[in-house]
């Protein structure tokens, strides 16, 4: 018991901050990889809250990059850390905070699109485990519909059952997520994401708070797998059927049709 009160409180010694991280290792934001960091530990905080108690738990974090969400998550109290971070540069980075937290945090250098998470972690059930990141855009997208199937099939880190993620998108795409039926903003992916879990928009983050700036805002989402999917059809199945309805509507719209 003390021992996991411990566990709980501990925080991260005096390190260097996230801004000066990237000054020391000469880090740049590369735009073919749509990298942007998040510097301002307020908001890597309130990232973290929304993901629930964390103290505890196991983590994977996607893309770390300098490291800012990865502070944040650490202090929330999470027993076990993976971050799964594909560019090399940032890896000196992340080792100082390794040895700053001993034990508690693994580095993988591989790309999280094919990286097996379920690996990473013990069996348990139920699962204490939360996927958590700030996305790159470029694979924000692929990547949701791969855990998505991941959730339908029960297979890599939801074989064990209900893994949580909270996660970054583009504005519009967390719009899309998270749309009603009736909204305008209702989609293919609106209905997949929802046939398979209660999806919550939590808020939206300014693109003036990251560095550089992109051209659009930042919406934070999170995802809990519901315990039956509300279609219980193959997930392939699904999507296909999902995808031709939403292509007949857009041609039925373009000849102005409605």
């Amino acid at each position: 018991m003390a021992a996991s009160r411990k566990l709980a409180s501990f925080r991260l010694p005096p390190l260097p901050t996230v801004g000066e991280l990237i000054k020391l290792y000469n880090l740049r934001a590369e735009k073919q990889l749509s990298q942007n960091f998040l510097l301002d530990l307020r908001l890597t905080d309130k990232i973290v809250r929304q993901a629930g108690s964390l103290r505890n738990a196991h983590v994977c974090e996607v893309g770390p990059g300098p490291g800012g969400l990865t502070r944040s998550i650490i202090n929330a109290g999470a027993a076990d850390l993976v971050v799964v971070e594909k560019d090399t540069r940032f890896i000196p980075g992340l080792k100082l905070l390794s040895e700053a937290a001993p034990g508690k945090l693994r580095i993988v250098h591989g790309n999280i699109l094919t990286y097996r998470i379920d690996r990473a972690f013990p069996a348990m059930y139920p699962p204490n485990l939360h996927i958590i990141g700030n996305l790159p855009f470029s694979v924000s997208t692929p990547l949701i519909i791969k855990w998505l199937e991941n959730i339908s099939n029960r297979t890599g880190p939801f074989v064990h059952g209900r893994t949580r993620l909270t996660l970054t998108f583009q504005k519009e795409v967390a719009e899309r997520l998270t749309a009603s039926t009736g909204s305008r903003q209702r989609s293919r992916l609106s209905i997949m994401a929802q046939y398979l879990c209660t999806v919550h928009s939590c808020f939206t983050i300014p693109g003036r708070a990251f560095v550089p700036k992109p051209e659009v805002d930042v919406g934070v989402v999170h995802f809990t797998p519901l315990v039956q999917p509300q279609i219980r059809q193959p997930f392939r199945l699904v999507e296909k059927v999902v995808r031709n309805i939403f292509q007949f509507r857009r041609k039925y719209c373009h000849r102005g049709v409605e």
